[in-house]
């Protein structure tokens, strides 16, 4: 067999560069250094030097929160019908749907389902931000309001992370009432004494704040999550003032009295069951 040919300069060998594998290397938005892949994975997608925490799916979520196996899904076959006919330049609605679909390997931008975090038994819902960026719809709101349900029949608290873009502008009306439809399902909910625990994550914004994110018993936060309705430079070129640095993270927010607490990643399942025990003595 022919061996590789080797070039000679000054005397050193020189071989074929090798390619380095896709994949392996990420950049932390927060420190900005580069960091293994596998690593950042093995920390709960959280930056092991400045703690910024990555965005994660619905799935990998539920892997985290929940004790191991337990969570069981609740209507995850259905799908939006495009009330609206939507179409964008040469994309339909339809279209986007099938494609987020495959790209998030879910069939809407929320799970819903039992679950049991430390043994104490809940009703979840997880966002997914990689299906239309979280947006709500109407399929969106009519799996929170039969999670709500869900809780209420079951006498179980509701545990809810958000992490969304607003209302889906692809249905139009519909989407944005949702908003009110979900909120008047936790109205009920909180009549029946049900424990609402919100968690927002990076990020939650638009509709989805302007109604059951920011309606918890107790709303929790994730380190650093961008939580606010419009977005900032959308606000300054509305009221034409300069916004305060970071206004709006979950340590402003925080400061402000918007939300209860700010728990890291790692912290979440304890401290949703010291909640549940708490909450329900």
């Amino acid at each position: 067999m022919a061996k590789e040919p080797k070039s000679k300069w000054n005397g050193f060998s020189l071989r074929p560069r090798k390619e380095m594998p896709e994949g392996l290397w990420l950049r932390c938005p927060g420190c900005e250094r580069m960091l293994y892949k596998k690593s950042v994975e093995e920390n709960l997608n959280v930056c092991p030097d400045c703690d910024h925490h990555f965005r994660i799916g619905a799935s990998t979520r539920i892997e985290y929160l929940v004790d191991e196996g337990s969570f069981q899904q609740a209507l995850g076959d259905i799908t939006s019908n495009d009330p609206l006919d939507f179409k964008f330049r040469e994309t339909t609605y339809k279209e986007r749907l099938k494609a987020d679909e495959k790209k998030s390997g879910v069939k809407e931008a929320i799970l819903i389902g039992k679950a049991f975090i430390k043994g104490r038994g809940i009703v979840l819902g997880v966002m997914e931000p990689d299906f239309l960026m979280g947006s709500m719809g109407c399929v969106v709101g009519e799996k929170f309001c039969a999670a709500v349900d869900m809780a209420m029949e079951e006498s179980l608290p509701l545990v809810v992370a958000c992490c969304s873009g607003g209302a889906r502008m692809h249905e139009g009306v519909v989407s944005l009432g949702q908003m009110a439809k979900t909120s008047a399902a936790l109205a009920k909910f909180d009549e029946a004494k049900g424990l609402f625990l919100s968690v927002l994550t990076d990020p939650t914004t638009g509709g989805v704040t302007a109604s059951f994110a920011m309606l918890g018993d107790v709303i929790i936060a994730e380190p650093g999550a961008q939580i606010g309705f419009a977005g900032p430079r959308t606000i300054a070129e509305t009221i034409k003032v300069e916004l305060p640095e970071g206004f709006q993270t979950a340590e402003f927010m925080l400061e402000h009295g918007f939300v209860d607490m700010i728990v890291h990643r790692k912290d979440l399942r304890s401290e949703i069951a010291r909640l549940i025990d708490y909450c329900q003595k």
